[in-house]
C-alpha cells in the first residue's frame, strides 16, 4: 500500500511583530508590565536557563506574550525583580509548556501563577505520541518550529539574534495551542482531568534530595562504606567549586572522574590518577575530600544501601507475597486497558509508586472509598483515584487473602 504523503509543513521563521527588544532597565519593565496589564486573556510565558553551563537552574531570559500587548523578552540578570510583571498578570491564566521546568526559576524572579495551562501536560492527557513543543506545534498548527537553540548557553551576553528569534516564537504559538487543546480536552471528556492536574502544579516545587551524591553514576562500583564516604566528600567538593565559579558541576568534573578518584583514594596530589585535566586542576580539593573521608570514624560512614520506607521492588513480590503480586498484576492490566481505551499514557492515570504502596499496604476499608482515600494520601489526584479505586476493588476481590 502506498502511503499518503504528508502535507509539507510551513516554517515558523519570524515572530509576527519582529524580534522584541530585550528589556534590561527597570523603566522598560514597568512599561512592559503596563502593556501586559492592558492586554486580554491568558499570558504565555517561557524561561531559558543555562543548564549544562552554569550552576543551578536560574532563568537567563524570560519571554512573555499576551493578546493586545505583544511579546516581551526580559533579561532577569539585569532586571532581577519581575514583581511589576507579576502584579500586571494578576490572576490571569499562565500558558506554559512543561511547567515544571520553568516554575522554580520564574518564582526566583518573582513570578508565580494563580492559574495555569500546561500544553505539554495537556498533550500527554490527550495521548499525543510526542509532547515536545515542536511536535505539538506540528500536530496542531501544521507548522515547523525550530528547536536548535534549546540547549545553548543562555547566560551569553549579548544574546545572538537567532536565539532571540527562537525565544520569541516559543511564546507566540502558546495561545493558539492552548485554545485548540482546550477544545480537544473538552470533547474527549478530559477537561476535568486537566483542570486538576494544572491546579496541582500551582503548589508544585522541585524535590530536595537528602543525599544527592547517591546519584553519582558508577557509585555502586565502590565496594566499601569508606569508598562511599570518599565519593560523598568528592561530590560535595565538586559542588562547592561549581557554586563558587558558577559553572555546571559536570563541567568541573564528570561523575566518571569522581568515581575514578574515589577508587584510587589518593592521600597526596602526586597520587591522583593521571590523564584528566579536571583531576590535575582541582587536585588539592580532591585530596582534601579524600582525607576528610578517611578521617571519619567508622560509625559515621554512610551505608552502601539506604533503607526504603516503601514496598520492595515488584520483582521480589512473587516470592515475598504472591497474593500482593497477583493483585498488582491484575490492577496494572486493568489500568493499561483503561489507558489504551482513553488514549492516555498509563503513568498519567496513576504513577507506579503510589499504586505499589497501596497494593502492598492496603487500607482496612477495601471498598472504592477506602482505596480512593489511600491513593489520595499518596498524592494521587481525585480524578485518578476515581479511576483506579474500582480497579483495586476488583483486583482484591479476585484474589482474596
Amino acid at each position: 500500500m502506498t502511503e499518503t504523503p504528508r502535507p509539507e509543513l510551513h516554517q515558523l521563521a519570524e515572530p509576527a511583530e519582529g524580534i522584541p527588544h530585550v528589556i534590561t532597565e527597570e523603566s522598560e519593565l514597568v512599561a512592559a508590565a503596563a502593556a501586559v496589564a492592558a492586554g486580554e486573556g491568558s499570558v504565555a510565558l517561557d524561561a531559558e536557563r543555562a543548564s549544562g553551563y552554569r550552576y543551578g537552574q536560574r532563568a537567563y531570559l524570560v519571554q512573555v506574550r499576551r493578546e493586545g500587548a505583544g511579546s516581551f523578552l526580559i533579561d532577569p540578570v539585569a532586571v532581577p525583580d519581575l514583581g511589576p510583571l507579576d502584579e500586571a498578570i494578576g490572576s490571569a491564566e499562565w500558558i506554559l509548556h512543561a511547567a515544571t521546568q520553568d516554575l522554580a526559576c520564574l518564582a526566583e524572579v518573582g513570578l508565580r501563577p494563580r492559574q495555569l495551562f500546561d500544553t505539554e501536560l495537556a498533550a500527554r492527557l490527550l495521548g499525543l505520541p510526542r509532547v515536545g513543543l515542536a511536535a505539538v506545534v506540528e500536530h496542531y498548527l501544521g507548522a515547523s518550529l525550530a528547536k536548535e537553540h534549546s540547549a545553548v548557553d543562555w547566560s551569553t551576553r549579548p544574546l545572538p539574534e537567532p536565539w532571540l528569534r527562537y525565544a520569541a516564537l516559543d511564546v507566540e504559538v502558546l495561545g493558539e495551542l492552548r485554545n485548540l487543546m482546550g477544545v480537544d480536552l473538552a470533547t474527549s471528556g478530559k477537561a476535568e482531568w486537566a483542570r486538576q492536574e494544572f491546579e496541582a502544579l500551582l503548589t508544585w516545587a522541585p524535590t530536595e534530595r537528602a543525599e544527592p551524591w547517591r546519584r553519582l553514576t558508577g557509585l555502586s562500583s565502590l565496594k566499601s562504606r569508606r569508598g562511599y564516604a570518599v565519593a560523598r566528600e568528592l561530590w560535595y567538593a565538586r559542588d562547592a567549586i561549581a557554586r563558587e565559579r558558577d559553572i555546571s558541576s559536570t563541567r568541573i568534573a564528570t561523575d566518571k572522574v569522581l568515581v575514578q578518584i574515589a577508587q584510587a583514594a589518593p592521600r597526596a596530589v602526586a597520587d591522583l590518577p593521571a590523564g584528566h585535566r579536571p583531576i590535575a586542576r582541582y587536585g588539592r580539593a580532591w585530596v582534601a575530600a579524600v582525607r576528610a573521608a578517611y578521617d571519619l570514624p567508622e560509625g559515621d560512614l554512610p551505608q552502601r544501601t539506604v533503607r526504603n520506607d516503601g514496598p520492595p521492588p515488584p520483582r521480589s513480590w512473587a516470592d515475598r507475597d504472591p497474593v500482593a503480586a497477583r493483585r498488582l498484576a491484575d490492577t496494572r492490566e486493568q489500568l493499561a486497558a483503561f489507558a489504551d481505551a482513553h488514549t492516555i499514557p498509563v503513568e498519567n492515570v496513576c504513577s507506579p509508586e503510589p499504586l505499589r504502596r497501596v497494593v502492598w499496604t492496603p487500607p482496612e476499608q477495601r471498598d472504592e472509598a477506602g482505596f480512593a482515600s489511600a491513593l489520595r494520601a499518596e498524592g494521587v489526584r481525585a480524578w485518578q483515584a476515581d479511576i483506579v479505586a474500582p480497579l483495586l476493588v476488583d483486583a482484591f476481590a479476585a484474589t482474596p487473602g
